[in-house]
């Protein structure tokens, strides 16, 4: 049973300074409820709405990232319905003639590298926010912000060219890394970056999953979905053509509603705002656009001669990638790649930080250098990035603190000897043919002289020597 998924994913224009069609400040995030808002953005009778040119730039920049055609015309609608969160009764968003059309990203798909191709890119406001009183199925009441009213928005609509949810999450993280570069918007803010999904087995009807804030989200949201489909197939049922919600509580998802067709929102030209020609504009921001993932993926393996796999996870976040940048340019850029994009981002990962809130390139500088100079071994210079990113502290300091230096190799051998000494039955194994037992007494070594050896050379000590008592 094939599997046909595709996204619309809203994005916020969080890093400029006003909203969509008025003057009032976009930092609304920390602020008390219904406190960044004015007449337009609150749909008052007689408020007049502008277009904030700066966010057009913003999305023409955005569709040429995403290799769209950017449309030469275009226009504003109104998009109808009724709902406590869009205060005018309809959304000012786009239709016929959206900013940009026919684009694609290329993503790591279950089967390599894969095109997703991008229907449109259109521009619209933000609805407020509905703060749903437990369950979003069983709320009491529901409060609503309108801070978040008017902020510049993107949609992007993709053709369902995804057929897993891994897909999906691979193609939402590659979007957000291209944002990201564009220095247009902030991931790290609520309701940056919503998701709304639409999902079917091939011949049956489509489901949209609404509102996924997550990476992980959206790829629990289509599993539970896909199973729920699959499951009323094989009792001889069909999906209905329905709106559902994603409980991320309960991994599960929920029905709201009926879908939607275009028809019901009965979309008609936006009287209160001019059509806009945007020629010449295309040649001029296409001009200003910073490097992007790939591109920048391609330049890091030519100049630094680093790995496919490592530029990939370096250049997943532009904050990542510059600080490699800064620690390859002072030292060895093979070495620095190996050490920030296997051991340090896994040690973010695991504490779910951000690179912002690490330690400096020039303390990563100095811990190379430690294992350049061969005075610490591999397993040590983890424990010092663990030290830094928990307690702070430079390198040196947490070595001749800690006492992490590598022992001198002439020590080695003594400690050898007493490992196999107090380990009789390890030895006894090895020697018999159970090889792996020495894999036993190297972490015997290595608990003695905490980590400070070189867990490789231990190896070759201790083969060397069961292997002289074995010929005696």
């Amino acid at each position: 049973m094939r599997v046909l998924i595709g996204l619309e994913v809203h994005v916020q224009l969080n890093k400029l300074k006003t909203k969509m069609f008025c003057g009032t400040p976009t930092s609304y995030q920390h602020a008390p409820p219904n406190t960044h808002v004015c007449p337009v953005c609150l749909g008052l009778p007689g408020a007049m709405p502008t277009i904030n040119m700066k966010a057009v730039e913003a999305a023409v920049k955005v569709a040429l990232a995403l290799n769209a055609k950017v449309q030469e015309n275009t226009m504003f609608y109104r998009k109808n319905y009724f709902y406590p969160d869009l205060p005018r009764g309809f959304q000012i968003s786009q239709y016929d003639f959206p900013i940009g059309k026919d684009g694609y990203v290329i993503i790591d798909g279950d089967e390599g590298e894969k095109k997703v191709r991008i229907k449109r890119v259109h521009m619209e406001e933000d609805p407020g926010r509905l703060v749903h009183v437990g369950r979003i199925d069983k709320a009491k009441y529901t409060l609503i912000d309108y801070n978040r009213s008017g902020m510049p928005l993107l949609e992007i609509v993709t053709e369902p060219d995804m057929n897993s949810p891994k897909e999906a999450r691979a193609f939402v993280s590659k979007l957000r890394t291209i944002l990201e570069y564009l220095d247009v918007f902030d991931g790290s803010l609520e309701g940056a970056m919503r998701v709304d999904a639409n999902v079917s087995i091939e011949g049956g009807s489509r489901v949209e999953i609404k509102n996924i804030s997550s990476f992980r989200g959206v790829e629990k949201a289509l599993a539970f979905e896909i199973t729920r489909q699959k499951n009323l197939l094989r009792r001889g049922q069909q999906a209905k053509m329905e709106t559902r919600h994603f409980d991320e509580s309960q991994e599960i998802t929920v029905s709201l509603r009926v879908k939607e067709e275009e028809s019901d929102y009965r979309y008609f030209p936006e009287p209160d705002l001019p059509p806009m020609n945007l020629k010449g504009w295309t040649e001029r921001i296409k001009a200003e656009l910073p490097e992007l993932p790939d591109a920048r993926r391609e330049r890091l393996i030519a100049q630094y001669g680093i790995s496919v796999e490592h530029a990939k996870v370096l250049t997943g976040e532009r904050v990542l990638a510059d600080y490699f940048e800064k620690v390859a340019s002072k030292t060895s850029p093979k070495l620095a790649a190996t050490w920030i994009a296997d051991v340090l981002k896994g040690e973010l990962n695991y504490r779910d930080m951000r690179i912002e809130g690490c330690f400096s390139p020039e303390n990563m500088v100095e811990l190379l250098e430690l294992l350049e100079k061969d005075l610490i071994s591999d397993k040590a210079a983890v424990m010092i990035i663990r030290r830094m990113l928990d307690e702070g502290g430079r390198p040196k300091e947490i070595m001749e603190k800690e006492g992490l230096q590598k022992i001198k190799e002439d020590i080695l051998p003594g400690v050898v000897e007493s490992v196999i000494e107090e380990n009789e039955k390890a030895v006894r194994d090895y020697l018999s043919g159970k090889r792996e037992a020495i894999n036993y007494l190297v972490g015997q070594v290595m608990k003695k002289v905490r980590g400070r050896a070189d867990a490789s050379k231990v190896y070759n000590l201790l083969e060397r020597r069961l292997n002289e008592i074995d010929n005696n």
